[in-house]
């Protein structure tokens, strides 16, 4: 029996082995959340794993509130570049809470201290075999009076932007694409993609709940089906693997 058992758990390792990881590092945008099949606020990395084949395992390592600076200094980031193998991709957004001038926990300045965490990633990822890909940070929901979506993120997508035109990394202009997301649906209805909600409208929140930052699950939803169909057309043999196993 003990064998039987020895040899059902190498053949589950073997299997489990073969499988090739996405690591996803950033914030609240992209992490997982509590409770959801209550919970109304999803991150888009949450929702991913279903656009992916069986030989892809999603390991969802964005958390909320934090910046590349938190996100290196509580040593997250070396607890994956730990157990990175050849094959593994590594998916990067920050950007959110690197803004934060308020707090020096978090705060990084664009084009020194965020510039060269990211650059950090990208050789670290290197360093183990693994594949960098660094996308820009989603963008807010924030329209005027005259319906205009006006950016919040600074200089912070330019700099995800040189740094992967200089390191040669694939790239995804996610905050462009949000943006052509958040225009798409409109001034109301982009509230979908968020969290809005009158108190009592829904059992999480007891109490009325504006917010133009986080995902609803729809917009969780849609920023994974960019994510992927942006890697679909991406031009780079190191990707090849991870196109082919798109659903």
């Amino acid at each position: 029996m003990n064998y039987y058992l020895s040899f059902i758990f190498l053949i589950s390792m073997s299997c489990l082995a073969q499988k090739t990881t996405v690591y996803c590092i950033g914030d609240s945008t992209m992490a997982n959340k509590k409770d959801p099949d209550k919970n109304p606020e999803h991150g888009w990395a949450q929702v991913l794993q279903p656009f992916f084949k069986d030989n892809i395992l999603v390991e969802n390592k964005a958390v909320n509130g934090r910046s590349t600076k938190s996100f290196i200094a509580e040593k997250r980031w070396d607890s994956i570049y730990k157990k990175l193998k050849t094959g593994d991709y590594v998916f990067i957004e920050f950007g959110h809470n690197d803004e934060k001038t308020g707090d020096s926990a978090r705060y990084t300045n664009p084009h020194t201290a965020y510039r060269y965490n990211l650059i950090r990633f990208v050789k670290e990822s290197r360093e183990k075999g693994a594949v960098p890909i660094l996308l820009s940070s989603i963008a807010r929901r924030n329209f005027n009076e005259q319906g205009v979506l006006i950016p919040t993120h600074g200089d912070y997508p330019l700099e995800t932007r040189l740094v992967a035109q200089e390191y040669k990394v694939p790239y995804i202009d996610l905050e462009y694409y949000t943006e052509l997301l958040e225009q798409s649906y409109g001034v109301e209805k982009s509230k979908l993609l968020h969290l809005h909600f009158k108190a009592g409208e829904v059992p999480y929140y007891k109490e009325e709940k504006n917010d133009d930052t986080h995902l609803s699950l729809l917009g969780a939803t849609e920023i994974a089906k960019i994510v992927i169909n942006q890697i679909k057309l991406l031009d780079d043999p190191s990707l090849v693997k991870l196109q082919k196993s798109i659903r």
